[in-house]
């Protein structure tokens, strides 16, 4: 990309695409067209199609999705993957209408089978069942990357899929039912310190094993493989690093300052037992994280506390 490039981010006021653009101008891009979703809506083709034809971005991050955690997931598995498909579906077909000279898709680790060997290399999607909690999600974004494939194959375009790990950081959603672990965590021992409570319920037994990526490390290697890197193979984005639920809600406790009891409510589903990926792929294209997970949650709760209404959502 040249820096007077023009660049289209989807989903640029969501956590991941406002992190695009923040590395994107940080690097001195300076075309960057973005639309809201009441400027646009991505789910009508109609109306995508024309975004295309008028603006005829040269490169596209496409960042929108519907997103959820666990519970989210589970009580709106259409709304999931309807959303997902038909939105994503509309901005490759007409970026590749259009003559968009690069695409870049961001997934979810959720894309590999609930029980993938660890770490989870590139390679073994599609090779045995999803996770159910958030099958529909995965099967949408399952489809995304396989399209961006499949007209590469076709058509000979150059479009790319990269598969993050979890994310959090700036403009993330706090949400106490719909968000994801660890923003959740970040405002359930937040208000737990606020009102002095002896005790904090988190879901789970614990157990399970997940990775964590700081959100504008994602955006740095998005920016970075636009650049440098072309091909079929979907590349995965994460740290390499895990750690426990119960590891995790240590951290937050310690970062946040509270000192009462955690308590865990086995009722709650744990989901995927281990999710780590393998980022060998990244690591020997030359990139690597630069946010250490204590230093991340600490932006990450600074981000919550100056952001009030991320916080009510």
């Amino acid at each position: 990309m040249e820096k007077n490039s023009k660049i289209y981010v989807a989903g640029h006021s969501g956590m991941v695409g406002s992190a695009i653009v923040r590395e994107l101008e940080r690097q001195g891009y300076t075309n960057i067209i973005s639309r809201t979703h009441a400027e646009l809506d991505l789910k009508n083709q109609a109306d995508v199609e024309k975004f295309f034809e008028a603006e005829k971005p040269e490169y596209v991050f496409l960042a929108a999705a519907k997103v959820g955690g666990i519970v989210a997931n589970q009580s709106a598995l259409a709304d999931f993957m309807y959303e997902n498909m038909i939105l994503e579906m509309n901005v490759i077909h007409s970026a590749w209408k259009s003559g968009v000279k690069k695409l870049e898709f961001l997934g979810s680790s959720c894309i590999y089978p609930r029980m993938a060997p660890q770490p989870m290399p590139e390679s073994c999607l599609l090779t045995s069942e999803l996770e159910k909690t958030n099958e529909a999600y995965a099967l949408a974004k399952i489809s995304g990357l396989k399209y961006c494939e499949f007209l590469n194959r076709q058509y000979g375009t150059d479009y790319i899929s990269v598969m993050p790990t979890n994310l959090y950081g700036p403009n993330d959603n706090y949400h106490p039912e719909h968000s994801h672990v660890l923003p959740a965590l970040i405002r359930r021992f937040h208000e737990a310190k606020e009102a002095n409570a002896s005790y904090v319920i988190c879901w789970g037994d614990g157990s399970p094993l997940r990775e964590f990526l700081y959100v504008d490390d994602l955006a740095n290697l998005c920016v970075f493989l636009m650049n440098n890197y072309s091909g079929n193979e979907t590349i995965n984005a994460g740290t390499g690093k895990e750690l426990t639920i119960k590891e995790l809600a240590e951290l937050v406790a310690k970062v946040i300052g509270y000192i009462g009891e955690i308590r865990w409510d086995a009722s709650r589903p744990n989901g995927t037992p281990r999710k780590l990926l393998d980022v060998s792929k990244a690591t020997k294209l030359g990139w690597k994280y630069k946010t250490e997970l204590e230093d991340g949650i600490r932006l990450a709760y600074e981000d919550f506390l100056h952001n009030p209404k991320r916080a009510e959502r």
